[in-house]
């Protein structure tokens, strides 16, 4: 049983709590669906229960909160790691080693398990989350949803009573999508107790017992499950939450044909020690477009992303561009890219500063129009490192849009973001068309059609499909793509 009383948290860099007189209780081997909209306070619930509050972050906490009878607030973190598993938001934060096999197998060996068990717990994980291609590989060198895999598969070995998920399904395909609404149907057979912040809720309908609905940080509403799927969407999105029957559907806005010519990659290839991630002989892309790159995990989505940039180090592809090929680095004078985690590229002090970094020459007026429009305008003096996943992920948006760049990538945009603010950040990619060519890794269908004009699938490398304007396109005298 997880118990809240009156619990309240401050951050030490925030002025206002994130979570605030909260008294909850979580029955055993329940599975709680925790929603609301972006920085309502779902994260700071997951780390109160897994007592990363207040042993990890800093800051101000009043109410205690117990998970089987143990108080997390005075309990060692080792000592709640046998009871709580924790996937987080950005599961590269929680991995101690450089490989998959040694992460599986981490947990275990510090619980002083024998070696023999160990391998068993790690083999039927294995089995069960059908994950065998992925062991024995770096971790440094796998898509973002290939990492969520292997942080549920921790867990998994760890076998804990209770498990904190925080938005599992921000960089996972459709499909991955499947294998771990899998997972954690099995999870919860075992009758373990589950609790999963999250924003896309279409898969967890059939799993979840029950849905907490959180705003400011306080509850709005707690109901079951059977309940909370009779809501209407217009019921949904007053509070910021997208649809719990989402059309799955991606096929891009139609648009007339921006006449700019083409961006031609070329010998687009890159391997990683063991296979190879991408494999593109030639591309033609439509200038001036919002482009989708669609895909599996592991499909090759970042790794075309980051050539175009020209951030892989050995690549030797080029890309044409008003008649002048630009290789490798040279890439970096014509593109910018939002990454998929994007504590990896917040450098100020403030958002304003972080905004207008890559702006030639600074315009204040033009950043507080883009803040405000994402939803930014009240932190535009808070530290980027203080705001929630969502609220980060809005700032890179921020920055990218400003940029005096004319090739912009976002890699999953919308991870970890709302209803409204996924409309927001629609909005404004939408509105780069024409003057910038966008690319959109992404595996988020709401945000396809709302902002995209064509959709470039990926598989194993190659591109296996180019969609515009919702027309498939096979032949190479109609298609932009001539790698296949």
């Amino acid at each position: 049983m997880i118990e809240f009383k009156n619990v309240s948290f401050n951050y030490a860099r925030s002025d206002e709590a994130s979570v605030k007189d909260i008294t909850l209780t979580i029955n055993n081997g329940e599975t709680v669906l925790l929603c609301g909209e972006s920085g309502c306070g779902k994260t700071t619930l997951m780390r109160l229960i897994n007592g990363l509050i207040p042993h990890f972050y800093e800051g101000y906490m009043s109410g205690t909160v117990h998970v089987d009878g143990m108080n997390v607030s005075e309990a060692e973190l080792y000592e709640t790691a046998v009871k709580v598993g924790s996937v987080f938001q950005n599961p590269r934060s929680q991995f101690f080693c450089v490989d998959s096999t040694s992460e599986l197998a981490f947990g275990p060996e510090n619980m002083g398990f024998p070696e023999a068990e160990i391998l068993s717990r790690i083999d039927k994980t294995v089995s069960s989350m059908g994950i065998r291609s992925l062991m024995d590989r770096s971790i440094f060198d796998m898509s973002g949803g290939e990492k969520q895999k292997i942080a549920c598969a921790s867990v998994d070995t760890l076998n804990p009573q209770v498990c904190v998920i925080d938005e599992p399904s921000s960089n996972l395909s459709l499909e991955a999508i499947e294998d771990l609404k899998h997972t954690i149907s099995e999870w919860k057979k075992e009758g373990k107790t589950i609790v999963i912040a999250e924003h896309r809720m279409y898969w967890l309908k059939e799993i979840c017992d029950r849905v907490i609905c959180l705003k400011n940080g306080k509850i709005l509403f707690d109901v079951s499950m059977k309940e909370f799927r009779t809501y209407k969407d217009e019921r949904l999105r007053e509070h910021g939450l997208r649809s719990v029957n989402e059309d799955l559907s991606m096929i891009p806005m139609r648009a007339e044909p921006e006449e700019n010519g083409v961006i031609t990659l070329e010998k687009f290839s890159y391997s990683y020690k063991k296979y190879d991630a991408l494999h593109i002989d030639r591309l033609n892309i439509p200038r001036g477009e919002v482009i989708a790159v669609v895909g599996p995990n592991g499909a090759g989505k970042s790794t075309f992303s980051k050539c175009i940039c020209g951030l892989m180090k050995g690549f030797k592809g080029s890309a044409s561009i008003d008649g002048k090929r630009y290789r490798s680095r040279k890439l970096l004078d014509r593109s910018y890219m939002v990454m998929q985690d994007v504590n990896h590229q917040l450098f100020c002090e403030t958002v304003m500063e972080e905004a207008t970094l890559g702006m030639n020459d600074e315009n204040e007026t033009v950043a507080r129009e883009v803040l405000d429009k994402l939803g930014l305008s009240e932190f535009s003096e808070r530290h980027p490192m203080s705001l929630s996943g969502g609220q980060k992920q809005r700032v890179a948006v921020a920055s990218a849009i400003l940029s005096d760049k004319d090739i912009i990538l976002f890699d999953e945009p919308t991870s970890g973001l709302d209803y409204c603010n996924m409309e927001k950040v629609a909005e404004l990619i939408r509105s780069l068309r024409g003057s910038k060519t966008v690319f959109v890794v992404t595996h988020d269908p709401d945000l396809i059609r709302r902002c995209a004009t064509c959709v470039l699938r990926l598989e194993k490398g190659h591109v296996a499909e180019f969609n515009r304007g919702g027309e498939n396109y096979g032949e190479e005298e109609k298609c932009y793509n001539t790698a296949v």
